[in-house]
């Protein structure tokens, strides 16, 4: 969308009389035609030639106008913020206003945190403010870039949610960035698992809040089961005005106005057809011997002859044979599994749990808990479970106690949520190889940003070994030769597993290390500060791949930087390379390697 389409509809992206109490995109509805000639419009737009010429003039008008802030005192700072705040509002957000906001911010960034935005993060910031998703590489600072777009929409009254992959970087960047909104007189929030529905009211009724994509659909959620049926705006609007009770103030969002997607290619990609499930627990104890019976049956079965499991699909298929000998088994007359089909629906989904499912890879155990893993972002996820029995299943694999059933109150992906916003902006270093996906579903573009420092990361040649013994004795040796340069190394590993199981191993070499995996998360921040250090080695998991901003120790960049070592490799190419960009940050020297062996699940 230009900028001038984008003024005219600023009233639509604000709460108000004429958008509304609560703003949000119907849901899309497309035709097959419609659908296959934006799926070609995707494809032309992943080789359309980026508008780089227009967002460098865009640069120097900004840099022009900032020039004249540098002698203003914090009065006639502030002075200038309010006229802007009015002149937004009046006219909404044009170009000659974006462009004095994004001088408003850059000069109030560098007196208030320290930080003063660089041409490519002014790129950025332009990009996702107008719709589009910045490709900006790792480590060139997208945090900061993102505030440019947030403030200026706050400054526009819109209210503005800053969208990244987990709570860690949510608290640390809502507090990181916090004191530069404030000095622009917006008010942050952010949002986490443990807060109430007051606190989180409360923090999406600021003008910007950072929370994850998980609890920020869920919250939704919750608010489509408060406005029930009344989903037409007028009816809203009619209902605030002359309803007793106004339902609107019990609605935790104020609608779906603007988000900024951090890792975008995560959210919007790989966790695109996630079911986000809101339920509630039920009682059902007395389908527990039916679980355990299900797993007693399905260990009786034989692989090949009775069934047959499918890795790549993660699907279980019994034959003839393995469905004739759960037939003849005797079971107890008032058994749920005396149905043939519920039988068979519950043993496959036994197979599943004992086969499909790994533990310390899937899910851990904690506290005679099954908890699932974020195969993503290696993170924990205490509040899903999966769906139709298995989760059961799973814990009575494991001899923990048997849950209760959830029922289902509500149920939307990722995808469908985010097309719901009235405007969606992102950034990611990663999005190239997506780029006609992200436009076909989302409409969004991907404007590749320019480096700010030409990159100094250095690609070491792959290393591959018959056996994962050999592969582990490699990084070993290493190690030992990086420490010895005084350099820091972070491992990447495949999961919690081979994770404590390498770190097993340099403890009996005497190699002093830290682990972060969905174990430690609660230590992610001292593990990731320190991890930068000279001879530091850092195992990690898909937890250390996204968001993670390792700095480096004094005299670690003069040794060589930072190096990573990747053990596995995951099903997208994309998430190897934001392991690999762990390194070689900000122009600083780094370098990465993958060792493997033949035996991994994943090698080429």
């Amino acid at each position: 969308m230009s900028s001038s389409a984008l003024a005219s509809k600023t009233w639509a992206l604000r709460p108000g009389l004429i958008s509304g109490h609560y703003p949000e995109k119907d849901e899309l509805q497309d035709h097959w035609i419609e659908r296959s000639l934006t799926h070609l419009q995707g494809i032309l737009a992943s080789f359309r030639i980026d508008q780089q010429r227009d967002l460098q003039q865009v640069v120097a008008k900004i840099e022009q106008q900032g020039e004249k802030l540098t002698t203003l005192d914090h009065d006639q700072m502030n002075q200038l913020r309010l006229e802007l705040h009015r002149q937004f509002h009046r006219n909404g957000l044009s170009i000659p206003l974006c462009i004095e906001a994004f001088a408003l911010i850059r000069e109030t960034a560098t007196r208030t945190i320290q930080l003063r935005h660089y041409n490519s993060q002014l790129m950025g910031g332009w990009s996702m403010l107008h719709g589009q998703l910045a490709e900006m590489e790792t480590g060139e600072g997208k945090t900061l870039a993102a505030t440019l777009a947030a403030a200026t929409a706050a400054l526009a009254g819109i209210p503005t949610h800053v969208i990244t992959v987990n709570e860690y970087l949510v608290v640390r960047d809502a507090r990181t960035m916090g004191a530069l909104y404030r000095a622009l007189g917006l008010s942050v929030g952010y949002v986490t698992q443990e807060m109430t529905e007051e606190q989180r009211r409360a923090a999406y009724r600021c003008d910007i809040t950072y929370c994850t994509n998980k609890q920020v659909a869920f919250d939704y959620l919750r608010d489509r089961l408060t406005l029930g049926n009344q989903r037409n705006k007028l009816q809203l609007q009619l209902e605030t005005a002359y309803a007793d009770h106004d339902r609107s103030e019990q609605f935790l969002l104020r609608g779906l106005c603007f988000a900024i997607v951090d890792e975008a290619d995560s959210v919007l990609i790989d966790e695109a057809r996630t079911p986000l499930i809101l339920t509630r627990t039920i009682d059902s104890s007395a389908e527990h011997d039916v679980y355990r019976l299900s797993l007693h049956l399905a260990k009786k079965l034989v692989t090949g002859d009775d069934y047959k499991i499918d890795p790549e699909s993660h699907q279980v298929q019994l034959s003839l044979t393995g469905q004739q000998r759960l037939a003849q088994l005797k079971l107890s007359v008032a058994s749920p599994l005396q149905n043939a089909r519920r039988r068979e629906e519950l043993v496959c989904q036994a197979l599943h749990a004992l086969h499909l499912l790994r533990k310390d890879r899937d899910y851990l155990v904690v506290e005679e808990k099954v908890v699932l893993i974020d195969a993503n972002t290696g993170r924990t996820m205490p509040d899903r479970s999966w769906e139709r029995g298995l989760q059961q299943l799973v814990e009575a694999k494991e001899g923990c106690p048997l849950s209760d059933a959830r029922e289902q109150l509500g149920r939307l992906t990722y995808q469908q949520f985010f097309r719901r916003y009235l405007r969606l902006g992102g950034m990611t270093g990663t999005a190239r190889e997506v780029s006609s996906v992200l436009w076909s579903v989302y409409r969004l573009k991907v404007q590749r940003i320019p480096l700010h420092k030409p990159s100094q990361r250095q690609k070491l040649p792959m290393v591959v070994v018959p056996q994962s013994e050999e592969k582990w004795a490699e990084v070993l040796a290493s190690v030992v030769a990086l420490r010895a340069e005084d350099r820091p190394v972070l491992i990447g590993t495949g999961s919690v597993f081979d994770s404590e199981q390498l770190s097993q191993k340099l403890t009996t070499s005497g190699i002093p290390h830290r682990v972060l995996n969905a174990r430690q998360d609660q230590q992610e921040a001292d593990i990731v500060a320190t991890a930068g250090n000279p001879r530091q080695v850092t195992v990690a998991t898909n937890m250390a791949g996204r968001g993670t901003d390792i700095p480096l120790a004094t005299g670690v960049a003069d040794a060589g930087g930072l190096h990573v070592i990747a053990t596995s490799r995951n099903e997208a190419k994309r998430i190897d390379r934001q392991l690999f960009g762990r390194c070689a940050r900000q122009g600083d020297p780094g370098s990465y390697q993958s060792i493997l062996s033949l035996d991994d699940e994943l090698l080429l």
